[in-house]
């Protein structure tokens, strides 16, 4: 998915990245955009860091139940806007996509990069930072969904034009009187390519591929996912110029596709469940732009080869936006963004993934509590960090709230696991009341 505006473009006037040559406006990948210490420093120990207290003093107190150690990964002064990261899955480096602080002069890029980083940790492996960010994308194309594969840090998928898309009539998502959308440019492709050398290399001799087609057809192909097992690639498709977005799996074996979900409004956003054997997603079934969380049981022929789904079920059916669902690593649950609290203040929330209880038995937990958008979350493999998208950092020059950057905490998932359940027993609770309350003999 993109996020094309959830904050508008800044000032201009801000240091930029880097310089870039004419000759290099277009032509191949851009790589070596930065190259320094690691960008966030060790947060302190006691507790998290707020760059800006003006905008929201409270949210580290807010959210001590569940979240600690906050820690802003990109800068306002590197990035326009950042978000939608991934962990690899060795916790070793991240992929996420932004747009750089142009040159003072210049006009911001239209549409987001993609970056790869190294993760800084110290010696009781906490995340302090990252560093040597890479863009590897072309210049000037529009990419989106960035993913690494399970067994390979140093192989990578996202979504891409490879050129910049063309004309003005691109096929979008967007609410009504909302500044929030997406788009589905129709030379959208998967592209896979391949970091060199391993972690831990300056960026300035990292090398890297060029981003190459998994499979290339008309048609928006994009927000991509390999399966645990490397061998399914999760994705949503749109016919050209269409916003009807269904859920595909491509199968590397015999390099087949699938139609998985292909129900009346946009699907898309998917991911595996940590077993492979179940997909998340987010849905615009009623065609009212108030997507909704989903969750489907996978069926496999003999040979393992996907067939379809066996069984879907609905885990949230509310007024609000639900979206970006990610499993946490033991698959019990799904962290997602929300506009319960409003439009202008998404929230991650956490549900109970499995679908085994009703909807109206069902809980939806609030994990953030901070004035903007925060969404977006995923978790490091060895599920003790939460990364996510946040509105929380210091103001820039023409802006009313903090730009969209990478933000991590320490997330407690045993709380979480308590407090849902607490939370969960006490609903039942309340309906069993209000049902003897209502009974009539």
């Amino acid at each position: 998915m993109r996020f094309v505006d959830l904050v508008s473009p800044m000032n201009t006037s801000v240091s930029h990245l880097t310089d870039r040559a004419p000759a290099l406006l277009g032509m191949g990948v851009v790589v070596s955009l930065i190259c320094s210490a690691a960008v966030a420093k060790e947060p302190s120990a006691s507790a998290s860091v707020n760059p800006n207290p003006e905008w929201d003093a409270k949210w580290a107190h807010n959210e001590r139940g569940f979240l600690k150690n906050h820690l802003q990964l990109t800068s306002e002064d590197q990035f326009i806007k950042a978000g939608e990261s991934y962990f690899s899955h060795d916790g070793t480096r991240i992929i996420f996509q932004g747009i750089p602080v142009p040159a003072k002069g210049d006009e911001p890029l239209e549409h987001y990069l993609m970056y790869v980083c190294d993760v800084v940790r110290d010696d009781s492996g906490a995340i302090t930072g990252i560093e040597h960010i890479t863009n590897v994308s072309n210049w000037g194309s529009s990419n989106t969904c960035g993913w690494f594969h399970p067994d390979d840090s140093s192989r990578i998928m996202f979504g891409s034009t490879l050129v910049a898309p063309g004309g003005n009539d691109v096929a979008g998502y967007q609410r009504d009187s909302s500044k929030y959308s997406w788009q589905f440019p129709r030379e959208m492709d998967i592209v896979e390519m391949t970091l060199t050398p391993a972690v831990g290399t300056c960026c300035a001799e990292m090398g890297v591929s060029e981003p190459t087609p998994i499979w290339e057809r008309d048609g928006y192909d994009a927000e991509g996912s390999w399966s645990p097992d490397g061998r399914f690639i999760l994705y949503t498709r749109l016919e050209p110029g269409s916003t009807d977005g269904d859920l595909w799996i491509y199968d590397s074996t015999d390099e087949s596709h699938t139609e998985l979900i292909a129900e009346p409004g946009y699907d898309g956003g998917p991911f595996f469940s940590p077993d492979g054997k179940s997909i998340c997603y987010r849905s615009d079934r009623r065609n009212d732009k108030m997507l909704q969380v989903f969750v489907s049981e996978l069926a496999f022929d003999d040979s393992g080869k996907v067939t379809g789904i066996k069984r879907e079920i609905q885990i949230t059916d509310n007024q609000h936006v639900n979206w970006c669902p990610f499993y946490t690593p033991d698959g019990k649950y799904l962290f997602y963004a929300t506009s319960e609290q409003s439009h202008g203040n998404y929230e991650v929330y956490c549900v109970d993934a499995s679908g085994d209880y009703p909807l109206d038995e069902t809980p939806r937990m609030r994990v953030t509590n901070a004035r903007g958008f925060d969404g977006l979350p995923v978790f490091s493999p060895d599920g003790k960090t939460m990364m996510w998208t946040g509105q929380r950092g210091k103001f820039v020059d023409g802006m009313d709230k903090p730009s969209s950057q990478l933000w991590i905490a320490d997330v407690d998932l045993r709380r979480v696991d308590r407090a849902y359940k607490s939370l969960r027993e006490d609903l039942i609770n309340e309906k069993a009341d209000a049902d003897f309350e209502n009974y009539t003999p």
